[in-house]
């Protein structure tokens, strides 16, 4: 299901530690990185005059391999250095380079700006002048690139310590960090590529890959194939969508409870007051209920109910609110996910940490698989896994859209039964619908795009 890995600056400093134990020399492994980024910006920008930004320690050593394998290339290369080289490797690395080098504060703009200042492991913020420097060079060029990280953002929780500019490509050393995924800091990266420096480490945090899903067989039915229960509420419009959303997620059986607006003929509806009834069907592969519920002693009703079954659950919305503090201790033996956004997150879990922190210390306490939706979507199970989604539309930031997100998750909960796997793809497939349906998007318009999500991972 998961793609690739996403290493922390401490994962990557171990995962070098180990190749140097085995034989492979600082050197060697910042002549693997700079020959891999500079093939890669050629790839991209092609012979465009550079000027390569280095910084004193081993980001600005790939810098100083990068020119050099740019001139060997034939392309015109300056390098500006931000201070002298700091440690054995980027001092050799400096050497072999041979060439010129001005001082960062008098360097002169060029087409093609590649930024290896800092990379990984940056804890502070850039002095003003030289982060000053780096925005007007940036601003000046055609083509920005940066080497494993923009210099002044933070490795493992997306912040930024300093201002960064757009970039247009990044190339990631090793492994994809954090912060290529993690607002506000994924937004500055552009193109995103990772370059093989010959190092393997693994991690329990990746990036959401397309799922592989299952087409029906001969032997698939309607119940086969998942028994999707939407329980109703307030704003039967929430519902209608996360209804539908489950329905063309792949669900074979789809029941709304309560009152509805719109629904496909496929979606069966029934009466609020046979909620109990369809909860004893022991068909039922997964409960959603959330969305549009309401907050009032009604929707704690439906709530309680609901929490009484033993299905599989989806929490969306107003149930995680409703919840609150009790989602920290709220173990169930059947699979449950919560698919909060930040606020209904710090009322249910609290704060603390990046946001992948945050969210698998929120699985770790409930037990439940947390789809922690927004800008950037984490997906955190129990046992200390956790995925980060690939960049989605920012035009899903409208009303709706979560509903859809909620039916999704429910219906690939009830076709797999593995709550982590079936946030991961309703992630997934929520974001490549959105990109679908483009621009200006409203929730609705995911719908008619969900199958055709679906089909790409057939």
């Amino acid at each position: 299901m998961n793609g690739r890995n996403i290493l922390t600056a401490e994962e990557m400093r171990a995962a070098e530690a180990c190749a140097i134990a085995a034989g492979t020399s600082v050197e060697t492994l910042m002549e693997r990185a700079g020959l891999a980024a500079a093939e890669a910006v050629w790839r991209f920008a092609g012979p465009l005059p550079a000027l390569v930004l280095c910084g004193p320690g081993n980001n600005g050593g790939d810098g100083y391999v990068i020119a050099r394998a740019l001139r060997d290339r034939g392309v015109d290369v300056r390098i500006a250095a931000l201070a002298e080289p700091a440690g054995d490797a980027a001092r050799a690395a400096h050497d072999a380079w041979g060439g010129p080098v001005d001082a960062l504060e008098e360097a002169e703009a060029a087409p093609l700006l590649i930024d290896a200042l800092f990379g990984t492991g940056l804890r502070r913020p850039l002095a003003a002048e030289a982060s000053g420097r780096l925005r007007a060079l940036a601003e000046a060029a055609r083509i920005r690139v940066a080497i494993d990280l923009p210099s002044g953002a933070s490795t493992d929780d997306g912040a930024l310590l300093s201002p960064v500019p757009d970039f247009d490509l990044t190339v990631s050393l090793g492994a994809l960090k954090p912060s290529h995924l993690l607002q506000p800091a994924a937004c500055h990266m552009g193109r995103i590529v990772v370059a093989d420096i010959g190092i393997e480490a693994r991690s329990d945090l990746a990036e959401i890959a397309q799922p592989p899903l299952r087409a029906p067989g001969p032997d698939d039915h309607k119940y086969r194939r998942g028994y999707v229960l939407v329980a109703g509420g307030a704003m039967p419009g929430a519902s209608a969508l996360a209804a539908a959303a489950a329905a063309r997620g792949g669900a074979g059986y789809v029941v709304l409870v309560g009152e509805a607006a719109t629904l496909p003929n496929a979606v069966i509806r029934r009466p609020a007051e046979a909620l109990e009834e369809a909860l004893a069907d022991a068909r039922v592969n997964a409960v959603l209920v959330g969305p549009g519920l309401g907050r009032d002693e009604r929707a704690r009703r439906i709530l309680e109910t609901v929490l009484a079954s033993h299905h599989p659950l989806v929490l969306d919305g107003d149930a995680l609110w409703l919840i609150g503090d009790q989602a920290r201790f709220g173990r169930r033996s059947p699979p449950a996910i919560a698919t909060p956004h930040e606020g209904e997150f710090r009322h249910a879990f609290g704060d603390g940490g990046s946001k992948v922190d945050a969210a698998r210390a929120a699985a770790a306490r409930s037990g439940m698989t947390i789809l922690y939706k927004g800008a950037d979507t984490i997906v955190a199970a129990s046992d200390g896994r956790a995925a980060i989604a690939p960049p989605a539309p920012h035009w899903l930031a409208t009303a709706g859209t979560g509903d859809v997100l909620a039916g999704l998750a429910a219906a690939r909960l009830a076709a797999c039964g593995d709550p982590f796997e079936a946030a991961c793809a309703a992630a997934w497939l929520h974001g490549r619908a959105a990109e679908r349906a483009g621009p200006a998007l409203i929730a609705d318009d995911l719908l008619a795009h969900i199958p055709a999500a679906i089909a790409a991972c057939l």
